[in-house]
């Protein structure tokens, strides 16, 4: 509880300045530029150069990529059915496939795993989530964002000139020289701030009444985010005869609640602000319930 405690102090932070007049309408808003323009790019020159991968790691490595690819295909085909709008659509397309597998992930794999096993969810985080926020969340931000659909080249300008990405090309050049020591000091401060902020904002954001149009799609992401996904993968790594604790560890990564910073992204780019920041909000409250249980089963499960 106490790796919880944090998260909810921040959230009722957001909410009790909410409620002060002091505060402006668009603080929350404020605080995602912060993020996306200075403490995302921080996090991603910190954290980059640090990437180290062996053969032998390849599920905690692989099966990110994977739930990307997999929940983005199904949220994409279910809002296609449902004629849900542009915004709705890109929205879900941030919050599903990418999960807050490190500041709430890394916590609880210690808490059920043990600390020996934090290096999996580590690898699955830096390699899989980390690397999709910059690049699959930088497309998706690219195509759904505004009003008309964009150009091939004006997809390709936005991602250029998205500040997560170009932090992520400046980390990946910088891998082999060495930061002089007060920028290292400075980029590790600022990346700091990235979850205290982000949770303030959302919890700014966070309504409990909510237009009765995207009450749908709370319920429909966040039970393919918490649930069903993490599920289809239990399933597979039956199939496949997966059942190492490297598994074990990246399918309990697979149920973690919608991303952060993902939020962000999609409250700075008009993605339905209050559906994302509920996303966040209310999928960090049930994941209290759903992981307990998604360890219970994943262990079942895999226990041969």
């Amino acid at each position: 509880m106490e790796n919880v405690l944090p998260f909810l102090l921040l959230l009722a932070a957001g909410q009790v300045m909410r409620r002060i007049s002091v505060f402006p309408q668009d603080t929350a808003q404020s605080l995602n530029l912060y993020v996306i323009y200075i403490a995302l790019p921080a996090l991603i020159l910190v954290q980059v150069p640090r990437l180290s991968l062996s053969e032998n790691l390849l599920v905690p490595v692989l099966m990110p990529w994977l739930v990307v690819l997999f929940s983005g295909a199904l949220v994409w085909s279910i809002c296609r059915l449902l004629q849900w709008p542009r915004d709705i659509t890109g929205a879900l397309l941030l919050m599903v496939p990418l999960g807050n597998t490190a500041f709430l992930g890394i916590p609880m794999v210690e808490l059920f795993y043990g600390r020996e096993n934090v290096a999996y969810a580590i690898l699955y985080d830096q390699f899989g989530s980390f690397l999709a926020l910059s690049t699959y969340g930088t497309i998706i931000l690219a195509l759904y964002s505004g009003s008309s659909r964009p150009t091939l080249s004006m997809i390709a300008k936005k991602i250029i000139l998205f500040p997560p990405f170009i932090a992520l090309a400046a980390a990946l050049s910088l891998r082999a020289s060495i930061l002089p020591g007060w920028m290292h000091t400075m980029l590790e401060m600022t990346a700091g701030s990235l979850v205290p902020v982000v949770m303030v904002a959302i919890g700014f954001q966070l309504r409990l009444t909510m237009p009765s149009s995207e009450w749908l799609p709370l319920l429909l992401g966040l039970t393919l985010r918490l649930v069903v996904i993490p599920l289809v993968f239990i399933f597979a790594s039956l199939l496949f005869d997966l059942t190492d604790i490297g598994t074990r560890v990246s399918l309990f990564e697979t149920a973690m609640p919608p991303m952060v910073a993902a939020g962000a992204l999609a409250s700075v780019a008009g993605l339905k602000p209050r559906l994302t920041a509920a996303m966040v909000g209310f999928g960090i409250l049930l994941s209290f319930v759903t992981l307990p249980g998604m360890h219970y089963l994943i262990n079942l499960a895999l226990r041969g």
